[in-house]
């Protein structure tokens, strides 16, 4: 009982299917009299009924006084803001919620942050089938009711996602979906501030005890969670020849560069025989997954563990990085090797100076020794008899022997450059036109063309049995007036013979009237079924063409999105055999070099012993040099030629998204004639 003294604060935590939702309520003061008596009037009825009284009234104080929540009439979120009470819970069929989750999705996800939403499958699923609660948990929404009596993918993501937190069926939203100060679209494809998107690999290795019979299994990998975050059947391993008791795959692994929010994804690993049916699956939440080799035992459809059926798996984990600060992240996640690198380096650097340093010392030694011993026999004499300094000759000489490597070190970077482009090959990336002769987007084409040719078929042969029905119609009512005519015309054939046998006066303008009667009712019918056959076979064909134009609008966005998915596949492909010819190049590039220098010391062999030797000294030294520079420099011809290559594949890319917007915009209007026309043929 409330103390009437005292404002009492009755705490109440809501557990949804979501999230918990704690609100806090202050009851109103209650006057004191009225409560003293309820207090008297409640010893007398727990006195005389016992224990079971004492129950029954608890259970009505509880009822009373405790108020969970209260359901309301949906308006708007602008009213619920203005409302601001915590209490109060809407109702949305699926349909409802999708719509206002698509027209405002950050205001839905602030009105979760207040109050509690239900959403419940619409009425039209006759077949007891679920929608995907993703969705609206995306959206922070808390209840999310399922038909429990189907279990299909979207029951199994449920009872995957609500298997952890001790399977108490409660989870809590993450925090920047309950902080009031955070705000989220939960269409949002960039990173969301304060959240670490994280990056998935998963390599599938092996199955063991998967089925007992002897059939061919495979695996496929998905991913749950935001729309961009999505994936349905990202990988699908090759089918195991009739082995389902150890099936080895050991195919490269599906790599998820960027998972945006990983509290709200999902990984789904299922495994299928290969005729399609289902042996077992795992559901494990993104931030669950720890990296290492795993034995993931599987369940069956209702989520109940297997007892045999496991995949053995490896998974990396690691948080997101754009590929601008790869570089960074890789000298910090191993600074030993990265400082071993740098040092290596810089002793090589540093070699290089110094021998070149030594090398101009030596040539302007031995250029001042000779401008001294030629200068000394011819001195200059002055108009006093004194002969000028020999250093005064010095210093041209010097320039002199400066001068004569010239013109080598001016061929010598054009030779370079001869023999990195004689390595060199060069890489184009793939056109839109190349990338749509894929036999993949070739097979999806031609199946587009199917549907589209079968649609037609279709709508040809509505058209063809309303015509026949129209003709039969305009038969049946030609038919009916010939007879009536001549019914007509027989009965005043009649009339007047008997009018010629009698002497009775003609009546022939009224038969007259008649007929033109009859006549004008046949034309007028004739009209009136004419306008509504033309209205119908309209109405018709403009269904129709609206199917066919929705049909062909679905085949674009498809086309689209599967060109996107070849360009990015053969992209990533073309970078990975180029890494494989950078290293081919290299190796070619030292073969050639060391056939240089076999040749300068077969050539240096014919000499003397001694300038043999030294020689042989100088070319393995200068060799080591000119082997660091090219490689050097080809690796920098390598890096820019995969800088445009990467820039190519960047514009073909936008090129492809460029024609989102022309769908969109074709969407948009195609739904707005779709209106148009559905309120005219309402009208």
């Amino acid at each position: 009982m409330w103390n009437p003294q005292k404002q009492q604060y009755l705490k109440v935590s809501i557990k949804d299917s979501f999230g918990i939702y704690n609100h806090c309520f202050r009851e109103a003061e209650i006057e004191s009299d009225d409560d003293d008596d309820y207090d008297d009037d409640c010893k007398k009825s727990s006195t005389d009924e016992g224990t079971a009284g004492r129950e029954a009234m608890a259970t009505e104080e509880m009822s009373n006084l405790v108020n969970y929540i209260q359901p309301v009439k949906f308006e708007s979120f602008e009213i619920s803001k203005k409302r601001n009470r915590s209490f109060e819970m809407s109702s949305f069929v699926e349909t409802k919620g999708l719509e206002q989750l698509t027209k405002s999705p950050v205001e839905f996800v602030e009105y979760n942050k207040r109050q509690l939403s239900r959403i419940y499958p619409k009425g039209t699923r006759v077949d007891s089938s679920n929608y995907m609660p993703q969705v609206f948990w995306n959206a922070g929404c808390q209840l999310v009711a399922l038909n429990f009596q189907t279990v299909d993918l979207s029951m199994q993501i449920n009872m995957g996602m609500y298997e952890y937190n001790g399977k108490s069926g409660y989870r809590l939203k993450p925090e920047f979906m309950r902080r009031p100060d955070k705000h989220f679209d939960p269409f949002t494809e960039s990173i969301v501030d304060g959240i670490v998107a994280n990056t998935l690999s998963v390599k599938i290795i092996s199955g063991q005890f998967l089925s007992d019979k002897k059939v061919g299994t495979y695996v496929e990998v998905d991913m749950f969670g935001l729309p961009v975050d999505t994936r349905r059947k990202a990988l699908k391993t090759k089918t195991s020849q009739g082995n389902a008791v150890n099936p080895v795959w050991e195919e490269e692994p599906i790599v998820f560069k960027k998972v945006v929010l990983p509290s709200l994804a999902c990984l789904r690993i299922a495994v299928y025989e290969e005729g399609g049916k289902f042996i077992g699956h795992r559901i494990l939440p993104v931030s669950a997954i720890r990296p290492g080799y795993h034995y993931i035992c599987l369940r069956n459809e209702r989520n109940q563990p297997l007892m045999l059926p496991a995949v053995f798996v490896y998974i990396e984990v690691k948080d997101y990085v754009p590929d601008t600060y790869a570089d960074v992240i890789e000298a910090l996640s191993n600074p030993i090797r990265y400082v071993n690198l740098m040092e290596q380096r810089a002793k090589q650097l540093a070699a290089l100076t110094l021998e070149d340093e030594e090398e101009v010392k030596k040539e302007v030694d031995q250029g001042d020794a000779p401008s001294e011993a030629n200068n000394e026999p011819r001195p200059t004499p002055a108009e006093n008899g004194l002969s000028h300094s020999t250093s005064l000759t010095t210093k041209p000489a010097t320039q002199v022997v400066h001068s004569q490597p010239t013109p080598g070190s001016v061929k010598a970077p054009a030779k370079t450059e001869d023999l990195i482009q004689s390595v060199l090959t060069e890489v184009e990336a793939q056109t839109i036109e190349e990338l749509k002769q894929q036999k993949s987007f070739v097979k999806l084409q031609k199946k587009h063309y199917k549907e589209m040719k079968d649609l037609v078929k279709k709508h040809h042969k509505k058209t063809t049995d309303l015509i026949k029905e129209h003709t039969a119609k305009y038969n049946e009512i030609q038919n009916d007036y010939l007879r009536r005519r001549a019914v007509l015309e027989k009965n005043t054939k009649r009339e007047s013979k008997k009018r010629c046998e009698t002497g009775s006066p003609d009546h022939s303008s009224t038969i007259e009237q008649e007929l033109a009667a009859l006549d004008s009712e046949m034309t007028q019918k004739l009209i009136e079924l004419k306008e509504k056959q033309q209205q119908q076979l309209l109405n018709l064909r403009q269904e129709q063409y609206y199917s066919e134009k929705y049909q062909k609008r679905e085949h674009i966005k498809l086309l689209i999105q599967k060109l996107t998915d070849v360009a990015e596949e053969c992209q990533s492909s073309q970078l990975k055999k180029l890494k494989e010819t950078c290293e081919k190049e290299k190796k070619e590039l030292k073969k050639k070099m060391d056939k240089k220098r076999q040749e300068k010391i077969t050539e240096a062999k014919s000499k003397d012993k001694n300038q043999v030797d030294e020689e042989k000294t100088e070319m393995i030294r200068s060799y080591i040099q000119e082997v660091v520079q090219y490689i050097k420099r080809l690796e920098d011809a390598q890096s820019k030629r995969q800088e445009k290559l990467v820039e190519k594949h960047k514009e073909i890319r936008q090129q492809i998204l460029d024609e989102k917007p022309k769908v969109k915009s074709f969407e948009y209007s195609f739904l707005k004639i779709t209106c148009f026309c559905s309120c005219n043929f309402l009208l």
